[in-house]
């Protein structure tokens, strides 16, 4: 465990180093900048810790947040690293800028890059302003997700499962077996001192004779359900008799007779006489083909 905290440290420690040599590194080159776009001597003393200052608080608030907000603060890590590798380029390209002969806020020989890098260098201050106060904001009121805990009872369950999986519990390691160490007599051999007598001979009992078994012929059992039998009683037959094709055709021409073509139909009839539909189709094309004849007839 010593180890691995010494470890730590040490590459805790190798990182300030590299970190703090890096800034040393890019001091020159910031200040330089600062002092070309107008900043006085302090301010451009200043300036390098507004950058790469900025850049080491988004890296340890990267550390400490999570979800969206780490994702914020590494973007303002990488946003202020490449505003800080543009500006130490800009600064190995322009030699004049070592000896400060350059003129006040020009940059660059071609007016649009000249601008966009004074506007770079300028905006710089204001967005660390922004960015490093909403970092901080951001650590103060982070909370941490809780670290679930165990449980009594789990801890009790998980133990009862390790000691029910050891084998040297004594309810898995049966009893040693002990031999029986009694001692049987020997065997006699028969006939060795006395003589053995015959047997007497006994009478064997014949079985008594089973009776054979009579064979019957069975009704085999029917699937078709059995029809009723006995006489149908008066109150169930139908009082209306059964009408005949002329009765039925006298009754259709009767209900129709004040129809009109259209409605003679097959259900119409059906209705009026209460018959079959069958029938009363058939009394339909009767009552229409006599309909049509008489019409004939008359022209």
């Amino acid at each position: 465990m010593n180890l691995h905290r010494k470890g730590r440290a040490a590459l805790v420690l190798a990182l300030v180093a590299v970190v703090a040599m890096a800034f040393r590194v890019s001091w020159n080159a910031l200040r330089d900048i600062a002092g070309a776009v107008g900043a006085d001597g302090t301010a451009a003393m200043l300036y390098p810790f507004v950058v790469d200052g900025l850049m080491a608080l988004a890296l340890i608030a990267t550390l400490v947040l999570s979800d969206r907000d780490r994702t914020f603060a590494l973007r303002v890590l990488g946003a202020y690293t490449v505003a800080s590798l543009v500006l130490n380029y800009v600064h190995g390209l322009v030699p004049e800028l070592h000896g400060r002969t350059v003129d006040w806020g020009r940059l660059a020989d071609w007016d649009p890059a000249n601008w966009a890098l004074v506007l770079l260098a300028t905006s710089l201050p204001v967005g660390s302003i922004y960015f490093g106060s909403d970092l901080v904001a951001k650590v103060l009121h982070h909370r941490p997700a809780p670290i679930p805990t165990v449980s009594t009872n789990a801890e009790k369950s998980t133990e009862t499962e390790r000691k029910r999986s050891t084998a040297d519990l004594p309810v898995s390691t049966p009893a040693p077996i002990t031999p029986n160490a009694t001692v049987l007599p020997r065997p006699v051999a028969v006939g060795f001192l006395k003589s053995t007598l015959a047997a007497k001979p006994r009478r064997s009992i014949e079985p008594a004779p089973a009776a054979p078994i009579e064979r019957r012929a069975v009704a085999a059992e029917s699937t078709r359900p059995r029809r009723a039998t006995g006489r149908v009683p008066d109150a169930a037959k139908p009082s209306r008799p059964k009408r005949t094709p002329e009765q039925l055709l006298a009754e259709a021409r009767k209900a129709t007779a004040d129809w009109p073509d259209a409605k003679v139909t097959g259900e119409g009839i059906r209705r009026a006489i209460h018959t079959s539909p069958a029938n009363a189709r058939s009394l339909r094309d009767t009552i229409l083909a006599e309909r049509a004849a008489t019409a004939a007839e008359a022209s």
